[in-house]
């Protein structure tokens, strides 16, 4: 008479459902780690790649060549994550330079393309005229914050490159005018006589820098209500 041992049967199959059910919830766990707010980590990847080989089945092991495979993929995304610390600390050291370099040109004079500046008429203003071709001849008018004409400069006659120009401070009748904002507008006539403006480069004084926020440029603070402009915006850097 055949006799079963249902009693130890019974035992290993509880065993194996408990074997089955811890892997279960390691792979849960690892998959939670994975999801929502979280990305899929190194500790994360080598704890699904732990999970896998401890509960493979014994009759039917993982294939050497996935397993190469998986090996890559954790090396690739060790070698990812520490590339991005790499990277993020040399932005760090770029940010902390960028800003050093900035903060010393505060209270110094720089030469930007603009056709407005604050001008000190107590002394000379040297500006330039960004001319694209050889013209005929080109003009300067000088401007006050009402738009009043102070002076005109004549510069003549000139090719490509840029034509400086200097302005004494003194009107039309040579007499010195009060120091403040003024609008520089340069400007030739083309072959068939019409008026064509040109830009012109003029002197700033950088009272403040404004740090970059989430990867943006610097800007450099002007003196005498002109705005700020971009730390690469810089042409000359003058005393």
């Amino acid at each position: 008479m055949a006799v079963s041992d249902v009693t130890n049967n019974t035992a290993i199959q509880d065993l194996f459902n408990s074997k089955v059910q811890d892997a279960s919830n390691n792979v849960g766990d690892v998959s939670k780690a994975a999801t929502g707010n979280q990305s899929l980590g190194k500790d994360a990847f080598l704890q699904l790649l732990v999970t896998q080989l401890k509960n493979q089945d014994p009759l039917s092991p993982q294939d050497n060549g996935a397993f190469v495979a998986q090996l890559a993929q954790f090396s690739s995304l060790e070698g990812i994550n520490t590339l991005n610390d790499s990277v993020n600390a040399i932005s760090s050291n770029f940010s902390s330079s960028q800003a050093l370099q900035a903060s010393s040109l505060v209270g110094r004079s720089v030469i930007i393309q603009t056709d407005k500046t604050m001008v000190d008429t107590s002394k000379s203003l040297t500006g330039a005229v960004n001319v694209t071709s050889s013209v005929g001849n080109v003009t300067v008018k000088v401007t006050d914050k009402d738009g009043n004409l102070i002076k005109t400069i004549d510069l003549g006659a000139q090719g490509a490159g840029k034509a400086d120009f200097i302005w004494d401070g003194k009107n039309e009748a040579g007499e010195t005018v009060d120091s403040g904002t003024y609008t520089f507008n340069a400007t030739t006539k083309n072959d068939q006589g019409d008026a064509v403006v040109l830009t012109t480069s003029l002197p700033a004084t950088v009272t403040s820098v404004t740090l970059g926020q989430n990867g943006g440029e610097m800007q450099l603070n002007l003196a005498g209500g002109m705005g700020s402009i971009k730390l690469s915006q810089i042409q000359v850097i003058g005393t």
